[in-house]
């Protein structure tokens, strides 16, 4: 289940749409709270806490205006009546895996991916660079978040599950959730426009 769900691209011809529950989504002390909402404005992070929070991953795959294959990860939530969305969309580059994050894809983060001994994937982000016109500089990770994430496929409730935390180097934990969801894969060889991004970037 996991290598179908993580298989979805232009030769699979498949999408992927979860819907579930986050029983929990939490951030760290009140000072993370302008960082977050900065985040915000670009669906780069989310400032909300809750629990038992529905939740939409849609992971379509599309050719991007440079003829790279990407893949959409976005998530969209309704906490407390308010819709809040993390976007994302992955390209592969060589020997990487690139996600660029936000509606304009201003960072780019190498992705370190492991298998775990229950088949289930391990994430975690690397170096971080950000990109807005002629401005590109290699973002300090002191001032930014180095984020894990573990999801695996469980046969017996036959759902998948996902755990985020994103912690500073020197503050501690930022940001974080916990669900489970259940997939439904879809015919696709390109993205609906509203997944994808307002802006590409070529640089990686």
């Amino acid at each position: 289940m996991m290598q179908r769900r993580f298989g979805v691209g232009l030769a699979s011809g498949e999408a992927c749409v979860g819907r579930g529950v986050m029983t929990s989504i939490r951030r760290g002390p009140w000072w993370t709270v302008p960082f977050l909402q900065i985040g915000r404005l670009r669906n780069i992070l989310v400032p909300d806490v809750g629990e038992d929070v529905p939740f939409v991953i849609e992971n379509y795959p599309y050719r991007d205006p440079f003829g790279r294959e990407t893949v959409t990860f976005v998530r969209e939530y309704v906490v407390r009546e308010k819709r809040r969305r993390f976007d994302a969309t992955m390209i592969r580059d060589g020997d990487r895996v690139v996600d660029y994050l936000g509606t304009h894809q201003h960072l780019a983060v190498d992705l370190d991916l492991t298998v775990d001994d229950r088949g289930g994937l391990e994430l975690r982000s690397d170096a971080q660079r950000f990109y807005e016109g002629p401005v590109a500089f290699s973002f300090p990770m002191f001032l930014s978040g180095r984020a894990l994430l573990r999801e695996w496929f469980d046969d017996a409730d036959e759902r998948f599950h996902v755990d985020l935390k994103v912690s500073n180097e020197r503050f501690g934990f930022l940001f974080g959730y916990r669900g489970s969801f259940t997939c439904e894969w879809l015919s696709a060889t390109d993205a609906p426009a509203r997944v994808k991004p307002r802006r590409h970037e070529r640089r990686t």
